[in-house]
């Protein structure tokens, strides 16, 4: 059996929507892929009381480790160690070494930013407060200006054992910094020491409906001997499907056995069984080529996802954002009298944008689009949600397509978004790029 692990995600403004949290999904994911069971997320405010709470719930489920993140700085509100201890039921010590790394790491921080006022009892204090750590608890050394802490297994006073606990501050690039170290703690090799090694496999498809995937797997259930040993999650995300198998290693024969009949069942929607994002591949078949992007609807966000997932704008020339019939007509050479014999949202209206993009700036490979995305502008031919597409490659015809989404503006950008990556990933997976 996999150790469990509960995660508790400290910080107010985290609760209240202030900030995203990014650390518990972070974390969750590192110990998946360890083989861990990652069994709670929970998020609490900067309140001892509701930390205590969450702590005292993951404790009676059984956790073999508890892991919380934020709640390390120098401020009143940073309470999770001195939170941590009295739930442990152990006394805090200043760890004297500790309090002397960290008044180093600010003495450095302060010269780096020509702060020359002398330190103060309120900077001294804070220094102390965080280099207070709970007895028999082992520091991590921080990676910003907050050590984290690894505190052993604690047997309390009404003779309950409490799990380990991993304390890790809030900022994730200091979180993720520290995370390896804090893996080595002795606390934390010893909650995880009986996980199981877990093979994660992901199937992405498009186009293919939850209903139909649910049928499938239904069969599969009754089909594929052993199917209950893969613990299998499906998510839907702008249009595409994610199906993610976590197993352990001895399930391999089983896990193929799945995916024999996912592919059977869903071959022409399943563009990738081993991880690839849409984005990935689109990046891969692009590279050496000069693309360009002329949007309307979509405002860019085709552009920006090339350029992020290449990790260079190298192959990206640019883009052309072209809300309005002038500028589509001045920048991109949209024929005025085709805007108003055909609309502009149009197939060739489409075309002409991803043409006059090519043309316009030197590259081998457009695509443009041009929808109706918000409220107040459809109509009954073309209503809300309505997208037309335009890929233009160079030595091949022009092609376009129309699309029609559901959702509010951002739900149709997104979907029309995303559309667009397919549509130019599977004309230059069937045919290859004249260069």
């Amino acid at each position: 059996m996999s150790a469990r692990v509960g995660i508790v995600v400290t910080g107010t403004e985290v609760l209240t929507g202030r900030v995203t949290d990014r650390n518990g999904p972070w974390v969750s994911e590192q110990l998946l892929a360890m083989g861990a069971q990652v069994a709670h997320i929970t998020i609490c405010g900067d309140r001892p009381a509701d930390l205590t709470a969450q702590l005292s719930f993951l404790a009676d489920q059984g956790m073999d480790l508890i892991v919380t993140t934020g709640g390390l700085g120098p401020t009143a509100d940073d309470l999770t160690v001195d939170t941590v201890a009295a739930f442990t039921e152990r006394g805090v010590y200043l760890d004297t070494e500790l309090q002397a790394h960290v008044a180093q790491i600010i003495r450095r921080w302060r010269q780096l930013r020509g702060i020359t006022d002398p330190e103060n009892e309120a900077s001294r204090a804070g220094t102390r407060k965080q280099a207070t750590i709970p007895t028999g608890a082992q520091a991590i050394p921080p990676t910003g200006t907050a050590p984290g802490v690894a505190v052993p297994a604690s047997r309390v006073a009404d003779g309950s054992v409490v799990p380990p606990i991993l304390v890790l501050p809030g900022p994730p690039r200091e979180l993720q910094a520290m995370w390896a170290t804090a893996l080595d703690t002795g606390p934390v090799v010893e909650a995880l020491a009986g996980r199981t090694e877990h093979r994660q496999e992901i199937v992405r498809a498009y186009g293919l409906s939850e209903a139909d995937l649910a049928d499938t797997l239904r069969a599969a259930e009754t089909d594929v001997s052993g199917f209950a040993d893969l613990e299998i999650t499906t998510c839907l995300r702008n249009g595409e499907v994610e199906i993610v198998t976590r197993f352990p290693e001895s399930a391999l024969p089983i896990y193929r056995a799945l995916a024999a009949v996912l592919a059977e069942h869903h071959a022409r929607q399943i563009f990738s069984t081993n991880g690839d994002t849409i984005d990935d591949q689109a990046a891969q078949l692009l590279a050496g080529h000069r693309v360009v992007t002329a949007e309307s609807c979509t405002g860019g966000m085709i552009a920006a996802r090339l350029t992020d997932r290449a990790g260079s704008s190298a192959y990206v020339v640019g883009g052309v954002v072209s809300y309005a019939n002038d500028a589509k007509t001045g920048v991109l050479d949209v024929p005025a009298t085709m805007i108003a014999e055909y609309g502009a949202v149009s197939e060739p209206v489409a075309a002409a944008m991803a043409e006059g993009a090519l043309r316009r700036l030197d590259a081998d490979v457009a695509i443009s689009t041009s929808g109706i995305a918000g409220p107040g502008g459809g109509t009954e031919l073309k209503p809300v949600g309505t997208v037309c597409f335009g890929l233009a490659i160079a030595g091949r015809p022009t092609t376009t397509r129309t699309l029609r989404f559901p959702g509010d503006r951002s739900t149709v950008r997104s979907l029309a978004t995303t559309a667009s990556m397919h549509i130019l990933t599977d004309a230059l997976r069937d045919t290859a790029v004249v260069r």
